[in-house]
Parts: C-alpha cells; sequence; structure tokens
C-alpha cells in the first residue's frame, strides 16, 4: 500500500533534454529621469537544456537552463523634431528557471510555466541616429535628457528575473516542440546609478517571444509515462 500511494503522489524522473532556441525581443529601458520610447527589436537564439526530475500530483517538475545571445536596446520616441535615436546592446545570456508542467510528457500536449533568475554580460553595442542633430533640436529634448547619446555601457554585467507561458507539442521520435512568451524584469542598470549620475536607473524590461526544439538524451525507462 505504501509503494502504490508513493506512485500516485510523487513519480520519479530522470530525464534530460538538449535543443535550440530563438525569438524575438521587444525592448525598453526603465530610465529616470524618464526618455520616452518605443519598443527596440531584436533577437535572441541559444542552447537549451532541460532536466525533469518528478511528477508530483500530476505536476511536472524540472530546472531549465539556456546559454542565449540577445538584442536589447531602446528606441526613443522623439516628438520635439525630426531626430531618431536607437541603441541596440548585445548580450550573452545565462537563465535558470524553474520549470512546471502539465499535461503529455512524451506524446502529446503540455502547458508549462517558467519562473527564475538571470544574468548576462553585455558583449557590444551600437546606435543609429536619423535626422538633423543639431545644437537646436537637441534643445528640445523633454527634460533636456540627452547625456545617454555619449554614455557608453557602464555596467555590462545585468541581473533580472523572468518568466513566462507556453505550449509544448511532444513526439517521442522528432522531440519536443516549445512556443512560449515572456517577460523579463531587469534589476540592475546599464549605466551608472549613484547619486552623482545622470541616470539613478536605467534598467531592461523586455517582452520575448520563443520558439525551441529540444531531444530527449536521457529517458527514464517507465512504460506508465505518457
Amino acid at each position: 500500500m505504501a509503494l502504490s500511494v508513493r506512485a500516485q503522489v510523487g513519480e520519479y524522473r530522470r530525464d534530460l533534454a538538449v535543443g535550440i532556441s530563438g525569438g524575438y525581443v521587444l525592448n525598453k529601458v526603465s530610465f529616470n529621469p524618464t526618455i520616452n520610447q518605443k519598443y527596440h527589436g531584436g533577437m535572441t537564439i541559444g542552447a537549451t537544456v532541460r532536466y525533469t526530475c518528478e511528477k508530483y500530483y500530476g505536476i511536472i517538475c524540472a530546472i531549465q537552463g539556456e546559454l542565449n545571445f540577445t538584442q536589447f536596446g531602446w528606441t526613443e520616441n522623439i516628438e520635439t523634431s525630426s531626430d531618431t535615436y536607437s541603441r541596440t546592446v548585445n548580450y550573452l545570456q545565462l537563465p535558470v528557471f524553474a520549470r512546471i508542467g502539465f499535461g503529455r510528457e512524451r506524446k502529446g500536449v503540455q502547458g508549462y510555466l517558467l519562473i527564475g533568475p538571470q544574468i548576462a554580460f553585455c558583449i557590444g553595442d551600437h546606435d543609429k541616429r536619423g535626422g538633423e542633430w543639431s545644437i537646436e533640436t537637441l534643445s528640445k529634448r523633454p527634460n533636456h535628457v540627452i547625456e545617454q547619446y555619449s554614455l557608453p555601457i557602464q555596467k555590462k554585467f545585468e541581473y533580472g528575473i523572468g518568466g513566462g507561458l507556453g505550449i509544448e507539442v511532444s513526439n517521442p521520435k522528432v522531440g519536443h516542440f516549445q512556443l512560449e512568451g515572456r517577460y523579463y524584469f531587469g534589476l540592475s542598470s546599464i549605466f551608472n546609478d549613484s547619486k552623482a549620475d545622470r541616470f539613478t536607473r536605467s534598467a531592461n524590461g523586455a517582452i520575448i517571444a520563443k520558439v525551441t526544439w529540444l531531444y530527449d538524451v536521457i529517458r527514464t525507462k517507465n512504460p506508465k509515462i505518457r
């Protein structure tokens, strides 16, 4: 009876899946003082590893790690002149997520939730400017905030929290295909943020859509797993 209860409550897993992912990023930088922005578009691409350890009360418990190349940045919405400005900031990212799934594991459909910390390192950036860009047009910027144009990325190390929802379709022969949406909330700034600096906050915040393919390299031998 004890073995029967254990099988119904918690079912051991030892599944390891690896794969690749790609997607699109919409990012804004939360500046203080405020800078009016549109969403800045960029790409993300990388490798994914997932380890599934248990199924508990129908909940599939796993941990997922990634190594991604991701483009953040910002695009200004300048209403006082014809000037345009955007900056793309490239990162190597390492998120680690707790993953909770509901549904089929090997063949069929599964919904899932991801949440966890993320660290990243800036490996480069570039900007694009258009319009007149004269002393006159710069003087018309709201609150006269123009320091961001000349500042390099001063804090290359970044950290924050990410989370999202997704759906997975699995086939034992070809693997797992995932479609998901995420939100990333940066807890660190890209520019120095002491009282003596111009910006007291300059943190990334991103909406991310991703497609991932995973293939099982280790599977738990259990004919009851579906």
